[in-house]
C-alpha cells in the first residue's frame, strides 16, 4: 500500500499503553484485555475508538477490530488494511525486539462469516492473564451486522465489560514534540482566521450597518478555510473545523461548545464566538467576545474575566491536580468580586487532542487527576446572564462574556498560551460615535457623560472600522516604528561584531625544493638549458649562469615569438603591483623582498654543423610543458578553492526500508555532469539522496537546509523542489549552496509552423492530457512532502511561494516572477535562482521611484554589512504598493528615493565607522523625510573610490557576472554623481540662473575659438540651468 505509517511512532506510543496498563492503575488493573472495534459511522466525528487508531497509526481504520492482549496483538481487517498494518506486524529477527507483544493480522471476509476469525480472537482473550474482563469503550457504538455480530459474540461468552475510556484518554493526553508541533500549527490557522477574516467581517458588519444572521456569518467562517490566504500557506485539504463556529448575540447566549448558531441576525452589543480548527487530526480552540459601544460595567466586568484567566493559567502546572486548580480560580473570584461567582461557567475548560474534548478530563470541582507536561487544554472562562443597567433594548438588556485559548502545560512555568490573539478592551473594544443625538440632550448634565464616552473611546483599538487612516498613513505609522528599533539593533549588533574583524589571507608561498638535495641532476641543467620539473612543478631557468628554480606559480604568463632566426620566449612573474586576479588577494608573504618581473630567453632557428638539433627546440619544448604544468596546476588550485570552507557533513544514515518517500524521473539543477540526467529524489532518516541513472549520489542533511521550497506547475512550466542549504555541498567538482529537483509538465517550446485550429480534436485531447499530467505530479509531490514533513516530525517544512504577491524583476540578466514565502522572497523556476532570507534582511530601498518613470529598482541591505547588496532591476511601478504592503506586513523598514546610490562606497564607509555612521543619524539619511539626508549623500560623493571586498558567498556564476558588475559600478558612480549635481542645480531660483546665462554670453563674445578648453572647464564648474520638468518635479 502506498500509505506510510510511522513506526517508531507506534512502537514508542504502544509501549506506553501496555506500560500503563501493566502498573495496573484505576480501570486498567481490572482488565484482562483491551477490544477496540471500529465500523463504519459518517455522522461520528470524534469516538475514543478512532482516536486512538490516529494515534497508534496516523489514519482511521473502518471496519477494523483491534484485540490487545497481555503477550499478543490481533488484528482483524480487510486486505488493503492488512496490507498496509504489515508495515509495523513483520519486524526483522525477533518479533518481540520492539519490546511490545507481537502482532497477528486476520484478514476479514466480506460476503462470508467471520466466526473462524471471532473464535482466534476470543481464544486469544481468554488467554491474556484472567481472561475474563475486556476494557472496551462503552460510548462508542459503530451500526452495521459486522460490528453487531462481534458484540454478540462478546455478550455470549460472558466476558465482563469495563469502560477504559478514561484511563486510555489520560495515556494519549501527554502529547510528543511532533504532536505538539501539530496542535501548535493548528491553533496558529485558528488565530490567523479569527484576527484576518472573523474579525474584520465583524467591523465591515458594524461599520455597514448590515443585517447579517449568526448562521451565514458562521458559514462563511467554514468557507474561508478553504482559502489559502488565511491559513498561513497551509494546504486547505488537512485543515478542517473542529465544530461548526458559533457565534452569538443580541442577550440569547448559551456558553457551550455543544450548540450552534441560531438564524437571529447579529445585535450591536456583546457578541461572543467560538471557534476551532482541526489540522492533521490535531484540534485548536478559540473563544473571544466583541463589544460594541460597551458601558463602564461591561468593560469592568471584562477585564476581571480577563484577571480570572490570568490566575488559571498560573495555577496550571505539572503535577497539580484539576480539582486544586478550578477551586483556586474559585476562592479568588469569591474573594475579588463574590456577586460574579454564580455567574461563571460549571467547567472552565478540558483537555484536547485528536479528540476535541476529553469527556473525562474536564476542569471542574471534582476532577482529581493530575495535569502532567505535555498535555495540551482549551480552557474557557464565561460569564453568563449578566445585566445591562444602561439598556434601553429588550435584547440589550441581558449579555455575556466568554473568553478562552488553547495552553500548553509547562514543567515549572505559567502554562503558555498557543494562540495569542490579543484580547485586551482595546482589542476587542468598537467604539462609535453618536451621529444621531438630538440636541435637546446637549445640556449641561449630559456633558459629563459626553466627556465620558469621549475618554473612552480614546481606548478605540487600532483598526477601529471608524478609523479615517488610509493604507499608506498605516504603513508609515508602522514604518516610522521600524525605524527607531533599526538604527539602535543595528548600532548593538556591529558593536558586539567589533572584536569580530576578518583577516585577509596571505597568498600562498609555494617552495620548489626545501634543500639542494632535491634538485634534479638532469643533462639539461648542466647545459644551461630551461629544465621543467613536472613532479615538483618548478621551472629551472639559467639565470647568470646559476640553475634557478622557480615555482609554477610564481609564473604569470609566457610568451613565444621568432623573429628572423632567432625565437624569444619570454616569462612574465607575478610582482607585487600587478593585478592577480578578481579573488586571489594582492597579498604577497614578504612584499619587501626583490623580484623578477621578467625574463627573455633567446635562442637561434639555425643548425650549427655538428649539433644534433636547432637550439631553439629546447624554447619551444619548455614552453610546450609551461603551459601544460600550468594548466593542471590551475586546475587543481580551482578545485581545492571550491572546496575551501566547505563545512564537513554528518554521514547520511539510509533507512533501508523500502516504503521511503521517493519520486521518480527527476533532473536535478545544477548537473552533475554536462548533460542534464534523470534521477530519483528518495527520503532517509537524517537527508535525502539523489541517485542519477548513471549512479552519481548527491546527498542533501535536512539539518543543512535553510529553506526548502515547493514551487508547484500552476502556471509554470516546470514542478520543483528546491533545497536553499546553509552551507554549500561539492558534487560536480564544485561547491553549490542552492540544489533543486524538477520534472517538465508540458512542452518548453511549441512548433509555431504547425496548423493549429481552436477545434482541433488532436490538440484538445492533448491540452486535457497535459492538464492531468499536471494534476497527477501536484498529487505526486504533495504526497512526497507530506510523508516527509511525517518523517521529520515537521522539523522540515516545505515553504509555498505566494504567486499572488509575487512581482516580476531582474535579479540577474533576466526578468523573472519573484514571489515571497513565509520567511524569503525567491524565484525557482528561472536559473540561477533567486532566494534571500527575509531575517537576514536589515532594509529595502527603492531606487529610482519617479512619476515618469515606469520601472523602479529595489536594493536588499542584509544585516551583515559585509556581505553585498542585492539589486533587483526593473520592477514595475505598479508593484511599489504590495511589495511595500508585503514588506511592512513582515516587519522590514522600507526606504525609497530618486536617485541610484553607489552602494559599494556606503557599505564601506558604514563597515570601517560604524559608530560615526549612527552618530550622524545612521539609515535615516535614505528616508526623503529626515533631516540632513542631503548632507549624509553630498559626504558620499565626495568619498574616494575605493574597493570593497564583501566577505558573502562566492556565487557560481562571478566569471559571467564581471563585466556586468564593471559595468554597473561605472553607471551607478555617473547616476550618483549627476543626481548630486541636479541637487545643487536646484538651489538657485530662475532669474538668477538666467542672469548668469546672459553673463556667460557676454563673456563668451570676447574668448578666442582658441581657449574652448579653457570654456569647457568653467562650463564644469559653473552650474547649468536644469530642465523645466526637473524644476517641476524638485518643486
Amino acid at each position: 500500500m502506498a500509505v506510510n505509517l510511522d513506526k517508531e511512532a507506534y512502537y514508542r506510543r504502544i509501549k506506553r499503553l501496555y506500560s500503563n496498563w501493566k502498573k495496573g492503575e484505576d480501570d486498567f488493573g481490572k482488565v484482562d484485555a483491551i477490544v477496540v472495534s471500529v465500523g463504519v459511522d459518517e455522522e461520528i466525528v470524534y469516538a475514543k475508538s478512532t482516536a486512538i487508531q490516529t494515534w497508534l497509526f496516523g489514519y482511521e481504520l473502518t471496519d477494523t477490530i483491534m484485540v490487545f492482549c497481555d503477550a499478543k496483538i490481533l488484528f482483524l481487517a480487510s486486505k488493503k488494511k492488512v496490507d498496509f498494518l504489515k508495515q509495523v506486524a513483520i519486524t526483522k529477527g525477533n518479533e518481540n525486539a520492539n519490546g511490545v507483544p507481537p502482532i497477528t493480522l486476520l484478514t476479514r471476509e466480506k460476503n462470508e462469516s467471520n466466526k473462524p476469525n471471532f473464535d482466534k480472537m476470543l481464544e486469544a482473550i481468554k488467554g491474556s492473564l484472567k481472561g475474563k474482563t475486556v476494557g472496551i469503550f462503552s460510548k462508542d457504538k459503530f451500526p452495521g451486522d459486522y460490528m453487531k455480530s462481534w458484540n454478540d459474540t462478546l455478550t455470549t461468552e460472558g466476558l465482563q465489560k469495563v469502560d477504559i475510556s478514561a484511563v486510555v484518554a489520560y495515556t494519549m493526553a501527554v502529547k510528543e514534540d511532533g504532536e505538539l508541533n501539530l496542535m501548535k500549527k493548528a491553533a496558529a490557522i485558528t488565530s490567523e482566521v479569527y484576527s484576518k477574516f472573523f474579525k474584520e467581517r465583524v467591523m465591515e458588519i458594524v461599520d455597514a450597518d448590515e443585517k447579517v444572521r449568526h448562521s451565514k456569518l458562521a458559514e462563511s467562517v467554514e468557507k474561508a478555510i478553504e482559502e489559502k490566504k488565511y491559513l498561513g500557506g497551509v494546504d486547505p485539504t488537512t485543515v478542517e473545523m473542529c465544530y461548526p463556529p458559533i457565534i452569538q448575540s443580541g442577550g440569547n447566549y448559551s456558553l457551550k461548545f455543544s450548540v450552534v448558531s441560531d438564524k437571529n441576525h447579529i445585535h450591536f452589543g456583546a457578541i461572543t464566538c467560538a471557534m476551532g480548527i482541526r489540522y492533521k487530526s490535531y484540534c485548536s480552540n478559540l473563544v473571544r467576545t466583541l463589544m460594541v459601544d460597551p458601558p463602564q460595567e461591561m468593560q469592568d466586568n471584562y477585564n476581571f474575566l480577563l484577571q480570572l484567566e490570568e490566575e488559571l493559567l498560573k495555577e496550571l502546572k505539572h503535577g497539580v491536580k484539576i480539582c486544586d486548580a478550578y477551586n483556586a480560580v474559585l476562592e479568588y473570584m469569591k474573594k475579588e468580586k463574590p456577586d460574579l461567582v454564580a455567574k461563571l461557567t460549571k467547567n472552565l475548560g478540558f483537555v484536547m487532542g485528536i479528540e476535541f474534548r476529553e469527556g473525562s478530563l474536564v476542569l471542574n470541582s471534582k476532577n482529581q487527576y493530575k495535569l502532567k507536561k505535555g498535555m495540551v487544554l482549551s480552557i474557557s472562562l464565561g460569564l453568563a446572564d449578566l445585566t445591562n443597567k444602561d439598556a434601553k433594548k429588550e435584547e440589550q438588556k441581558k449579555y455575556a462574556l466568554f473568553v478562552g485559548d488553547t495552553v500548553q502545560i509547562n514543567e515549572e512555568e505559567v502554562a503558555v498560551v498557543l494562540t495569542p490573539v490579543k484580547k485586551k478592551i482595546k482589542n476587542v473594544g468598537i467604539f462609535l460615535k453618536n451621529d444621531d443625538e438630538d440636541d435637546d440632550e446637549e445640556d449641561g448634565n449630559d456633558a459629563e457623560e459626553l466627556l465620558g464616552k469621549g475618554a473612552r473611546s480614546a481606548a478605540l483599538l487600532a483598526d477601529r472600522t471608524r478609523n479615517e487612516m488610509t493604507a499608506e498613513e498605516k504603513r508609515r505609522a508602522h514604518q516610522k516604528e521600524l525605524a527607531n528599533s533599526l538604527n539602535e539593533e543595528a548600532k548593538r549588533r556591529l558593536t558586539e561584531q567589533k572584536g569580530e574583524q576578518q583577516i585577509q589571507k596571505a597568498r600562498k608561498s609555494n617552495v620548489s625544493y626545501k634543500n639542494m638535495s632535491q634538485m634534479p641532476r638532469e643533462k639539461d641543467i648542466r647545459e644551461m638549458k630551461i629544465f621543467i620539473d613536472k613532479k615538483y612543478e618548478t621551472v629551472v631557468m639559467p639565470v647568470f649562469g646559476i640553475a634557478t628554480p622557480f615555482h609554477i606559480a610564481t609564473i604569470k604568463n609566457i610568451s613565444m615569438s621568432v623573429e628572423g632566426d632567432y625565437t624569444y620566449l619570454r616569462i612574465n612573474f607575478y610582482v607585487p603591483g600587478s593585478s592577480l586576479g578578481r579573488h586571489e588577494g594582492n597579498i604577497f608573504p614578504n612584499p619587501d623582498a626583490t623580484f623578477v618581473k621578467e625574463i627573455t630567453y633567446r635562442a637561434s632557428n639555425l643548425k650549427a654543423p655538428g649539433d644534433t638539433s636547432v637550439p631553439s627546440t629546447n624554447l619551444q619544448n619548455a614552453f610546450r610543458i609551461i603551459k601544460e604544468v600550468q594548466k593542471r596546476y590551475k586546475t587543481r588550485e580551482a578545485e581545492e578553492k571550491e572546496k575551501e570552507g566547505i563545512v564537513k557533513q554528518d554521514s547520511l544514515v539510509i533507512n533501508l526500508n523500502r516504503s521511503n518517500p521517493k519520486l521518480k524521473d527527476l533532473y536535478i539543477r545544477p548537473n552533475i555532469a554536462q548533460k542534464r540526467m534523470q534521477g530519483s529524489l528518495e527520503a532517509h532518516t537524517n537527508g535525502f539522496r539523489f541517485t542519477s541513472v548513471r549512479g552519481d549520489k548527491v546527498d542533501i542533511l535536512y539539518n543543512n537546509i535553510k529553506h526548502a521550497v515547493f514551487q508547484p506547475c500552476d502556471g509554470e512550466m516546470i514542478i520543483v523542489l528546491h533545497f536553499h542549504l546553509k552551507n554549500a555541498i561539492m558534487f560536480g567538482k564544485r561547491r553549490h549552496t542552492d540544489v533543486q529537483f524538477y520534472t517538465e509538465v508540458g512542452e518548453i517550446t511549441t512548433d509555431l509552423g504547425k496548423h493549429q485550429h481552436m477545434h482541433d480534436r488532436d490538440d484538445l485531447y492533448a491540452e486535457q492530457m497535459e492538464r492531468e499530467m499536471r494534476h497527477k505530479l501536484k498529487s505526486a509531490f504533495k504526497n512526497f512532502i507530506e510523508k516527509v514533513e511525517t518523517l521529520t516530525r515537521e522539523e522540515l517544512e516545505f515553504e509555498v511561494p505566494f504567486r499572488d504577491l509575487g512581482f516580476q524583476g531582474a535579479p540577474y540578466r533576466s526578468t523573472c516572477l519573484l514571489q515571497p514565502t513565509s520567511s524569503s522572497l525567491v524565484n525557482v523556476t528561472e536559473w540561477p535562482p533567486f532566494v534571500v532570507t527575509l531575517d537576514e534582511v536589515e532594509l529595502v530601498h527603492f531606487e529610482r521611484v519617479q512619476f515618469h518613470l515606469k520601472n523602479f529598482d529595489v536594493v536588499i541591505v542584509y544585516k551583515d554589512y559585509n556581505k553585498k547588496v542585492t539589486m533587483i532591476n526593473a520592477v514595475p511601478v505598479n508593484s511599489l504598493d504590495p511589495i511595500k504592503e508585503w514588506l511592512n506586513s513582515c516587519d522590514i523598514k522600507y526606504t525609497e528615493g530618486v536617485q541610484s546610490l553607489n552602494w559599494t562606497k556606503i557599505m564601506k564607509t558604514i563597515v570601517d565607522d560604524p559608530e560615526g555612521f549612527f552618530e550622524q543619524g545612521g539609515w535615516s539619511f535614505l528616508d526623503p523625510e529626515s533631516e540632513g539626508s542631503g548632507a549624509e549623500q553630498d559626504s558620499e560623493s565626495e568619498m574616494e573610490d575605493e574597493t570593497f571586498n564583501p566577505s558573502g558567498d562566492d556565487e557560481e556564476f562571478e566569471e559571467e557576472e564581471d563585466s556586468d558588475e564593471d559595468y554597473s559600478s561605472e553607471s551607478e558612480n555617473s547616476n550618483y554623481s549627476a543626481s548630486m549635481g541636479s541637487e545643487e542645480e536646484s538651489g538657485k531660483d530662475w532669474d538668477e540662473l538666467e542672469e548668469e546665462a546672459r553673463k556667460a554670453d557676454k563673456e563668451s563674445q570676447y574668448e578666442d575659438v582658441d581657449a574652448s578648453n579653457n570654456n569647457n572647464k568653467k562650463r564644469k564648474s559653473r552650474p547649468s540651468a536644469p530642465t523645466p520638468s526637473k524644476k517641476k518635479r524638485r518643486a
